[in-house]
Formats: structure tokens, sequence, C-alpha cells
């Protein structure tokens, strides 16, 4: 077996095993941990295909966002964060598991293609267009339908965020300045006269 066959099969077994514990963790906190292990096995695999923007495109965006979406559904929520971090060091296990996977990983790719055993030429479809022109031009050319949709389906779950949030009526704290015109001393203030309490 070739040593890149072999790391794809590494970076997929991960990937699958990663994928199936997102969906069923019971823990939100296990279940955002194994997504940021399933987009690191994935950005693997893009490496693999020499598409290094995709790779730190996915790591950038989809790894740094997921751990700021799980801070927003942890505040949309209302959990109860003082609870949370009672068992923040139950975590440190699992979290060093998956950060040793995530090295273990950037040290075949980067290891592999260092000592030469990864292809270094894979075909490119012309020479002169490098991976980001590329993909630019097939989203906004023969992609651009699903590119917009995407983009509505997100609109879409950011008003959905904003209007859950929003479902609680607010107290109006804003102030009239025509009732504070007529406003009277003696309606506001009111003097008590209490007799003095004495000490047995």
């Amino acid at each position: 077996m070739e040593f890149k066959t072999f790391v794809f099969y590494f970076f997929s077994a991960i990937l699958v095993f990663a994928g199936l514990r997102v969906i069923t963790s019971r823990n939100p906190v296990h279940a955002a941990l194994f997504l940021v292990l399933a987009f690191f096995s994935a950005a693997g695999v893009w490496m693999l295909l020499q598409a290094e923007f995709l790779a730190i495109a996915l790591i950038l965006i989809y790894v740094g966002a997921v751990m700021v979406l799980f801070l927003f559904v942890v505040m949309l929520l209302d959990i109860n964060l003082d609870r949370l971090r009672e068992g923040f060091w139950s975590y440190l296990p699992l979290g060093s598991i998956i950060a040793l996977l995530m090295v273990a990983e950037m040290g075949l790719v980067l290891g592999g293609n260092y000592l030469g055993l990864l292809e270094s030429n894979v075909p490119q479809a012309t020479a002169e267009v490098s991976n980001v022109q590329a993909i630019a031009r097939l989203i906004f050319t023969e992609y651009v339908y699903p590119f917009e949709l995407a983009s509505v389906i997100l609109l879409v779950g950011i008003i959905a965020a904003v209007a859950l949030t929003q479902r609680e009526k607010r107290k109006n704290k804003a102030v009239s300045p025509s009732q504070q015109v007529f406003v009277k001393a003696k309606d506001r203030v009111r003097v008590l006269q209490m007799p003095a309490a004495k000490r047995d």
C-alpha cells in the first residue's frame, strides 16, 4: 500500500468516526469537539488533493467558526454556565485525544510532503490558473444557483436565530417627553412620616 493511500484511509476513517460521534453524542461539548475533528480530517483530505485553498478555508472558517457557533448556542439555550464550568476538567481526556489526532494528521501530511512520499505533481486543469481562480470561476459560472441558494438558506438561518432570541416581549424602557412635561412633583414624590422606633 502506498503512503498516500494509507494517509487517505487514515483521514477517512477518522472523518467517518467523528461524523458519527457528532450525531450520536449526547453531550453538546463532545459533539462540538468531534465536529472540529471531522472538519480537520476533511481538510487533510483536501491537502492530499493539493487543494490548499479549500483546506485552509475549511480550517480557518469552519474550525474557527464552530466554536463561536457553539458559544452562541450555549447563550441562546440559556445553559447554566457555572454548572458547565464545574465539569470542565472532565472534557480534558477527550480534548487531548482529539488534539493528538490532529497533530498526527498534520505530521502525516507535512512529513509525507517533506520526505517526498506524497505525489508532488497532481495534474491541474491549466498550469497558469491557480486553485483560487479555478474555484471562483466555477462558483460564479456553473454553480451560481447553488451558491445563491446556500446564501439564502444562511440568511433564513440568521433571521430564525434572531427571531428565537426575541420570542419574549421585553419591557420598553423608552420615556415619552410629552408625559415628562406634565409631571408634577407632588405626583412623584411623597413624604412619609413614620414614628421613631424605640429599642427596648
